[in-house]
């Protein structure tokens, strides 16, 4: 089974996951980031490509991926460091995320070869629309095992997102906000009535709600209404800051108490 449909499988609620970007503060630190964060209770790792025009985020990851492109990392050169990391013993899910530009460089098929090759289990494409997901890279990700993750936004019509649970497997990425990515200390009327609306859709996919999540009241706000929840910025930041995964997820957890 894949991994993530397994996670979901074994863990209901509760769920974190965390986002940073290959590349960044090092360029050789991938997979340390990821051992240090798989051994110490995060339970699914979201690993940025990073991309020169990153339409979805907000300053702190697209400074990271700036940093990153300039330490010199490529889709290429991720997939090379991420050949060892299932060897070194890390087992919870690995998704990919990033802009559509590189990985249709790279080749769609090819890119899925590579996932399988590294033992990574999904990939989240901001900016693939949905129907050449459904005919063209949905045909060749099923046949990889590979989980197309897609993300619905409080705009996001309930017809729409019908049709996305019925289309995909793995989970569906709430974002939480149409804004960009960004730390946020809570959320507004407006947007727990979106957790609730979409809870209220009995949906087959576990869901998990991204973008705004830092402190204690938005983790348990988004932990109350999916399955879990999503960092990004917060912790891009922390590692910016502390340029050390160990000592920036232990400064996160204390945050994510307070």
């Amino acid at each position: 089974m894949n991994r993530i449909n397994q996670l979901f499988q074994n863990k209901k609620e509760g769920i974190l996951s965390l986002y940073f970007c290959a590349g960044h503060p090092t360029l050789e630190g991938t997979n340390n980031v990821i051992s240090t964060l798989a051994q110490k209770g995060i339970d699914m790792i979201e690993v940025g490509i990073p991309f020169s025009d990153p339409m979805a985020d907000g300053p702190v990851i697209q400074d990271a991926a700036t940093k990153a492109l300039k330490n010199g990392m490529s889709l290429r050169l991720l997939f090379s460091q991420l050949e060892t990391i299932r060897q070194e013993g890390v087992t919870i899910p690995l998704v990919l995320m990033g802009y559509l530009n590189p990985i249709m460089q790279y080749g769609f098929e090819t890119f899925c070869q590579s996932c399988v090759k590294c033992g990574v289990d999904g990939v989240i494409i901001p900016d693939l629309p949905f129907r050449d997901y459904q005919e063209e890279f949905k045909p060749i990700a099923d046949k990889y095992d590979i989980r197309i993750i897609m993300l619905i936004t409080p705009e996001t019509s309930e017809e729409r997102i019908r049709f996305i649970d019925e289309h995909t497997d793995g989970f569906i990425y709430m974002v939480s906000s149409a804004a960009i990515t960004g730390a946020q200390k809570e959320f507004n009327e407006a947007k727990q009535a979106y957790f609730q609306r979409i809870n209220g859709m009995n949906l087959k996919n576990p869901r998990m709600i991204g973008f705004g999540i830092s402190n204690k009241q938005t983790l348990e706000s988004a932990q109350s209404n999916a399955a879990g929840a999503i960092i990004g910025s917060k912790f891009v930041s922390l590692m910016d800051e502390m340029k050390d995964p160990g000592k920036a997820l232990a400064r996160l957890y204390e945050l994510l108490a307070e």
